[in-house]
């Protein structure tokens, strides 16, 4: 996986949503910390909570581009990503005054049907037998597309040719959101995507 050029200086404010709880480094809520704290376990917190009963069908916001990074594989899910994924992270250098910036569209009501119209209507549908036919973009341009999956297969096979990780805990495959997983390809916005009409995660992709 080639690292990722920070030219584009717009994700550098960009806060998406997702369903998948990211683990390196995060901060929650007083109430959230009530709710959970007489039943949080003493190791693997990320995993306690993914887990459904825990997550409650809620999302996390994360930023587009990494405020945390790893300093190597010891301690590290046993190195179990470093080399392939962990690695790559590159950090964000630029400092962004968050709490001075319009985030309303991160509410729900607003957020979603944005998030919606992005993925199926404004990203032109692709196969990952064309994708290799993508060329690469600068800085000062945007293009978006969407892979379509219908199955797990599907997923994880697009999810191979990308380099993404294909893992998923509880049926949520890592940043997803709505079931769809966002990535970059030679600059280009590309969207993972279950159909237009997608409800729920199935707990038996693992």
């Amino acid at each position: 996986m080639p690292p990722f050029h920070l030219e584009y200086v717009w994700l550098l404010i960009l806060l998406p949503r997702t369903d998948f709880f990211p683990g390196l480094g995060w901060m929650l809520t007083k109430g959230l910390w009530e709710e959970l704290r007489d039943k949080w376990p003493p190791a693997y917190w990320d995993e306690f909570l993914r887990t459904p009963e825990v997550r409650k069908n809620r999302s996390c916001i994360r930023p587009e581009i990494s405020r945390t990074i790893t300093f190597g594989s010891s301690g590290v899910s046993g190195g179990q990503f470093y080399n392939t994924h962990l690695r790559f992270i590159q950090l964000n250098q630029q400092h962004v005054p968050f709490s001075n910036l319009n985030l309303s569209y991160l509410f729900p009501h607003v957020y979603n049907p944005n998030f919606h119209r992005q993925v199926y209507q404004d990203a032109q549908p692709i196969s990952i037998s064309s994708l290799s036919n993508l060329t690469p973009l600068s800085a000062n341009e945007s293009r978006a597309y969407r892979v379509n999956y219908r199955t797990q297969a599907d997923f994880i096979l697009a999810a191979k040719y990308l380099g993404v990780m294909q893992d998923f805990k509880y049926g949520v495959p890592r940043t997803a959101y709505a079931g769809v997983v966002s990535v970059f390809f030679h600059g280009n916005r590309l969207f993972l995507a279950p159909p237009a009409n997608w409800e729920h995660y199935d707990l038996s992709w693992t």
